[in-house]
């Protein structure tokens, strides 16, 4: 499971990597959680856009009382499964997701704290997705996971699909099977760079600021 990511870039920045000739200002913030707003950049008509979207589709459980809130559907397992294979079957519904760095949670309960990913050389990089228009929170967006490499296993054994930037429009306009061998295949290990860090995964009020750590 991946729940919390970061976008420390300027829209400039994240328009520039991803040739988007329109960059859009957005209120996401810098870390992004479930059910918050998050950058995505997707195509219409062959044109690359940014737009802000939730992270997460509406899931709304049988055994929910009726006012309760949909739980957000963060991360996607398995293309091939009947929630998301309609999606990922059509190219207009694949996304990319932004990202400077993604976190695993490490350590005993109640006291877990932060373990940092990113890509070694690039600034952003894109982790696959899928987005939809959705009835309670309108646009929404989930991303694909897959199985850990060797570099991410000793903190979790699941991952993002992250794309190289020459395997951008293979995700946004290939086949239903170039997307399936995009999940399947495994990012190089060489590429990972992990931090460790004391930063508490839940921040306690009042604390934030002491644990914070700054990531270059």
């Amino acid at each position: 499971m991946c729940n919390l990511y970061t976008l420390r870039k300027s829209a400039a920045e994240v328009a520039a990597h991803f040739n988007v000739s329109d960059p859009t200002l957005s209120n996401a913030p810098e870390e992004v959680y479930p059910g918050y707003p998050g950058m995505v950049v997707h195509e219409v008509d062959g044109v690359r856009r940014m737009q802000s979207m939730v992270w997460g589709f509406p899931l709304r459980l049988k055994t929910m009382k009726p006012d309760a809130k949909p739980k957000p559907v963060n991360n996607i397992a398995d293309l091939t499964k009947p929630m998301w294979i309609g999606l990922a079957h059509r190219p207009p519904w694949r996304c990319l997701i932004p990202v400077t760095h993604f976190a695993e949670a490490e350590g005993p309960k109640g006291a877990k704290t932060r373990t940092w990913f990113s890509v070694k050389d690039q600034p952003i990089f894109a982790w696959a997705g899928l987005w939809r228009v959705s009835d309670e929170w309108g646009p929404v967006y989930s991303g694909v996971m897959t199985d850990c490499n060797e570099a991410i296993r000793p903190v979790h054994n699941r991952m993002p699909v992250l794309l190289h930037q020459d395997e951008y429009d293979q995700w946004l306009r290939g086949s239903f099977n170039d997307a399936v061998d995009l999940q399947n295949r495994c990012f190089p290990d060489a590429l990972i760079e992990m931090a460790q860090t004391s930063e508490l995964w839940v921040k306690r009020a009042g604390r934030a600021a002491e644990v914070e750590q700054k990531l270059l």
